[in-house]
């Protein structure tokens, strides 16, 4: 049985076996996008381990094999590195990420290995050897599809648990190697409006962890065009090119090296419902799909989502602060300043979990609370993305805040507002205020007003009747 396959343009499985990174990666290669050489440890591989407690017939044989065929491609040496990261000419060692990848899209919710065959520190684990570290990395990465974390994703989601990951390795590129380096996630248009605008963070001389954490705050992906017009250039037409495959929105991941841009992962979709909505009506528009076509890929949840309230900002409204809204909607709750507290206080009401940024290991409070608000990260961060999966309230960048867990307490300002604090967060325009303000909801949505008439012409029922119920019938005949 073959549990690898290689990442290249004519590997031909399925995503349930490649995993969608994996999946991924492939198309771009064959529309000639570039792409780090490496390849993939299918699904099987993971479910096999997973039973059977150990690496399954004929994979170590395999993994080696596929390691010789990436020095040869790369023209380095897997484990040379002795620590050196940046070395010149041949003297370069080949480093490789060990990354999930299933089927399914959890972001951030199972374990990654960068910057493999440079440190031992890397895998804390087993021996010096290079090939016992990145068996030890394959292991993490197949273990963590039982993690605590992964297991509520699913679960929230209706992920089945049998599927398992795959893993991709691929030899590393650095976005923290010079001043010409950097690192980020771009999407096709807006995923909040649908605005059809690349959209999305950058981070110079950082690699992509720091970006997708939330850890660091990101430059907009606009700030790409002023510093590295060239990579910025191959970067919009690339997106073009795959809203023409896809025939849909999509995002990608990237690092750039030294002025050279690789393609990380890309996925289609990823858009909240208002923006889904309007990107399917200017998809139809622009004759990449058809009509029928706009209106399956609109549901009930894009309509209610579509119809988003906005905090009114008036006189009356105590405005707290201001941030970058990462996924459109307005929630009032309780601040709550750890997951912990969001899961227990939840039992009472709404929540807010207000952090610095969030990671996987907040899945349950992010899972619990009704909104989520943090002080730094940007519109691609773990919080936001998560949020977004959830249709979820979120509020990111809001460096005004700072979170005390040890206080129990979250200062704006000369304000200290202790945990338990009632407070609004506007997912559209970023704002965050005291208590519950008055909303507004704006009723006149031109994208909507078209899709509903194209649903009436599907159902040939052109009567009087709510949203959901015209786009109910389409579907019907659809």
């Amino acid at each position: 049985m073959t549990w690898i396959y290689p990442l290249t343009p004519g590997t031909g499985e399925s995503a349930d076996i490649l995993g969608g990174k994996g999946h991924g990666l492939i198309t771009l290669r064959r529309l000639g996008l570039p792409v780090p050489p490496g390849f993939v440890i299918g699904t099987p591989a993971c479910r096999a381990f997973l039973r059977d407690g150990r690496f399954p017939d004929g994979l170590e044989t395999e993994l080696a094999a596929a390691v010789r065929t990436l020095e040869n491609t790369t023209g380095r040496r897997f484990g040379s590195g002795g620590g050196r990261r940046f070395g010149s000419g041949g003297g370069r060692p080949l480093a490789v990420s060990v990354r999930s990848g299933a089927a399914v899209s959890m972001p951030g919710m199972m374990d990654t290995v960068l910057n493999l065959g440079l440190t031992t520190e890397a895998t804390a684990t087993v021996p010096d050897d290079a090939m016992g570290r990145l068996h030890a990395a394959v292991r993490t990465v197949f273990t963590s599809w039982h993690s605590p974390r992964a297991t509520t994703y699913r679960e929230l989601n209706g992920i089945p648990h049998d599927l398992g990951t795959a893993v991709v390795v691929q030899a590393m590129v650095f976005g923290d190697r010079d001043e010409h380096s950097g690192t980020g996630v771009a999407f096709s248009r807006d995923p909040n409006t649908g605005d059809k605008a690349p959209f999305g963070d950058v981070l110079f001389g950082r690699q992509g962890d720091d970006v997708v954490s939330g850890r660091s705050t990101p430059d907009p992906l606009s700030e790409l065009a002023a510093r590295e017009p060239a990579v910025w250039e191959q970067l919009v037409a690339a997106l073009h090119q795959l809203e023409r495959h896809y025939r849909d929105a999509c995002h990608v991941e990237f690092t750039f090296e030294t002025g050279a841009l690789w393609f990380l992962q890309v996925r289609p979709g990823g858009l909240t419902g208002r923006a889904a909505l309007r990107t399917a009506v200017d998809l139809a528009d622009e004759h990449l799909i058809d009509r029928r076509t706009a209106v399956r890929r609109v549901s009930a949840r894009h309509l209610q989502a579509a119809r988003t309230p906005r905090i009114d900002t008036g006189d009356e409204t105590d405005l707290l602060t201001r941030g970058r809204g990462a996924c459109p909607g307005v929630v009032s709750g309780r601040i709550a300043v750890t997951a912990d507290q969001a899961a227990h206080m939840a039992a009472d009401g709404p929540v807010i979990l207000v952090r610095p940024d969030t990671s996987p290991l907040d899945m349950h409070g992010l899972a619990a609370a009704a909104g989520v608000a943090t002080s730094r990260g940007g519109p691609t961060s773990h919080a936001a993305v998560v949020a977004r999966a959830m249709g979820k309230p979120a509020v990111v960048d809001a460096a005004a805040l700072t979170v005390d867990t040890a206080a129990d307490h979250v200062r704006i300002g000369e304000r200290l507002l202790p945990a338990g604090t009632l407070i609004t967060i506007d997912g559209t325009g970023g704002e965050i205020a005291l208590g519950k303000p008055s909303i507004t909801t704006e009723t006149a949505d031109t994208h909507l007003d078209r899709l509903l008439t194209w649903a009436d012409e599907l159902s040939g029922d052109h009567s009087q009747r709510p949203a959901e119920a015209r786009l109910s019938a389409a579907h019907a005949r659809l």
